[in-house]
């Protein structure tokens, strides 16, 4: 089982939007996939049509009196399943911080479920927190949207001298540039000269593109309402790269 997460210290990058289409893509390649809204805003959760709502909140799951299995929820699409958000989930730092071990929770929490997946993925709310670096230490690969501009790549620095800490299997690092707009030349120099300077930037960037804003309106992945537009394309390009 791979796990995965969107994340980023900054909001507003397009965590959820990559978050949805990748676990739609990976379903539609055959593959068992997973996605877990951990923001408590719930915005994948209602993109795929489902109650931000899961049977005894953050506390039930993270106090394991119930399994994870038992808040999945099946999505319109074939092998694609969804963990929804609650909106308890808010108090998830303080349910972690009460556990012994709270950066091993979510990574015990998911691993009963290696035998049911073939991709998990996490749609994490923005900030640094215990939850963060719980999914830190329960993915293999952090996925971070950035977009162009100095505040987003500062942030990414910051996040990747923080991973660097991580002594016990630190996640791989893949960032992406995410709202590009071609059309400013300020965007194209950015992208390129991070891109040269980082090796953990991946090739793929996301467009601003009002297609990905159609997705709550839509309540569909992109490749599904949009299969031809650009957009479709870059998070299948995207997809390639992390496969």
């Amino acid at each position: 089982m791979r796990v995965l997460a969107t994340y980023n210290i900054k909001g507003g990058v397009g965590k959820t939007s990559t978050a949805v289409n990748l676990a739609y893509l990976s379903s539609r390649d055959g593959a068992r996939t997973l996605l877990w809204d951990l923001d408590p805003q719930g915005a994948a959760s209602f993109i795929f049509r489902i109650k931000p709502r899961v049977k005894g909140g953050g506390k039930g799951l993270v106090r394991r009196k119930f399994s994870l299995g038992d808040a999945i929820k099946g999505t319109d699409f074939d092998d694609l399943d969804l963990l929804p958000a609650d909106f308890s989930y808010r108090n998830l730092d303080l349910l972690l911080d009460a556990r012994s071990k709270p950066v091993a929770v979510l990574r015990k929490l998911l691993r009963p479920l290696s035998e049911d997946y073939d991709t998990v993925i996490l749609d994490c709310p923005p900030g640094i927190s215990l939850v963060s670096e719980s999914v830190m230490y329960a993915t293999d690969t952090l996925l971070i949207p950035l977009i162009p501009a100095t505040l987003s790549l500062r942030t990414f620095d910051q996040l990747t001298d923080f991973v660097t800490r991580i002594e016990d299997r630190p996640p791989a690092l893949a960032a992406f540039f995410s709202m590009v707009d071609r059309r400013k030349k300020l965007h194209r120099d950015v992208v390129a000269a991070f891109t040269a300077r980082r090796g953990d930037v991946l090739q793929t960037t996301i467009p601003a593109a009002s297609v990905i804003e159609q997705m709550a309106e839509r309540r569909a992945p992109v490749p599904v309402f949009a299969p031809r537009s650009t957009a479709a394309a870059a998070y299948v390009s995207l997809w390639a790269e992390l496969r």
